[in-house]
């Protein structure tokens, strides 16, 4: 069998990310043809084409290159947790790499890149922020340890750990009606205008949830961000359907305050979960860091009661929290 060197499968592992040669090559620091050669003494030892090289339509892995590519970056990273395993001491050190979902990263985030780095000094925090559409491929292909996302419309093949509760909630405007209740009924809201929050899973989530009670929404505005549902609501518009999250305050980015009632009955009560895929394991630096955000936000929704007034972001007026020091609210 012929031999296949880290150095090929480290080079050949970063060619998904680049449409031609060359840009792969400049970012590897290594000539374009030493690049092209490494990728043909690889093809040669796996017996079939990997990727299609063409000067004018750039860089293209086939299907079979596609796999090599995915495979050859678990073998680095299992490679990467070998040497540590051996230079390692008491204390945690090395890269750990999180996605984490974008509607609710100002919830999350914060807490995780202020404090994790405080007690695990030695340990290398890298998080991107995107959609499912974004981090599933990443956590697939080895770029992402672990992603923190909605327990929503995920598909098969992965291992989960809840990191706290979250439920569909209605964002009002104080002078709103319905804001002087503890909780909402989903069907005094369908006649009233919708600020409908478009991102997918949450577009789906409100829409069944609606379907559920053979409800259908009267949607007067389709946003893509939250922070815009919020000021419309904050202005009166209309009101918004969001999942509940941590560490927000019952204001919108205008500064006017939004009143958030708890649904009754509760539709789409889920969880924001920690993801990776089934076949790889988790490093012990990934896994201290959920065992962080489980600690620091994990206590969340369960402090909810039923029949509790929230504000803009919360379950308690004003925004108060369950947590010390944290003004723990609703999205």
């Amino acid at each position: 069998m012929a031999e296949v060197t880290l150095r090929q499968l480290e080079l050949f592992a970063a060619l998904p990310d680049y449409d031609t040669l060359s840009a792969a090559a400049v970012h590897l620091h290594i000539s374009e043809s030493a690049l092209s050669q490494a990728i043909t003494g690889l093809e040669k030892a796996v017996g079939e084409q990997l990727c299609v090289r063409r000067k004018a339509r750039g860089l293209a892995l086939t299907p079979a290159g596609q796999h090599f590519a995915m495979r050859a970056r678990r073998i680095l990273a299992d490679t990467r947790e070998l040497v540590l395993d051996a230079r390692r001491g008491e204390d945690l050190r090395g890269p750990v790499k999180l996605g984490c979902f974008a509607s609710f990263a100002t919830s999350v985030v914060p807490e995780l890149l202020e404090g994790f780095p405080l007690r695990h000094p030695g340990v290398d925090l890298e998080i991107t922020v995107g959609t499912n559409d974004d981090l599933l491929p990443a956590l697939e292909s080895g770029r992402l340890d672990v992603a923190i996302v909605y327990d929503m419309f995920l598909p098969a093949g992965y291992r989960r750990r809840e990191i706290y509760a979250t439920e569909l909630e209605a964002h009002l405007h104080p002078d709103h009606p319905l804001a002087a209740r503890s909780t909402v009924d989903l069907a005094d809201l369908a006649a009233e205008p919708l600020i409908h929050y478009e991102s997918s899973p949450s577009t789906l989530n409100t829409v069944e949830a609606f379907a559920a009670r053979g409800l259908e929404p009267r949607i007067v505005a389709r946003v893509p961000q939250i922070i815009l549902v919020q000021a419309l609501v904050g202005r009166g518009v209309g009101y918004g359907l969001l999942m509940s999250r941590p560490n927000v305050l019952p204001v919108s980015v205008e500064g006017r305050p939004v009143a958030v009632r708890p649904l009754d009955p509760s539709a789409t009560a889920s969880h924001v979960v920690a993801i990776w895929p089934e076949d790889m394991a988790l490093t012990p630096r990934a896994a201290a860091l959920l065992d962080y955000a489980v600690e620091k936000l994990g206590c969340y929704g369960h402090a909810v009661q039923p029949g509790r007034a929230h504000d803009a972001a919360g379950p308690a007026n004003k925004g108060t929290s369950p947590h010390a020091g944290s003004g723990t609210n609703r999205e």
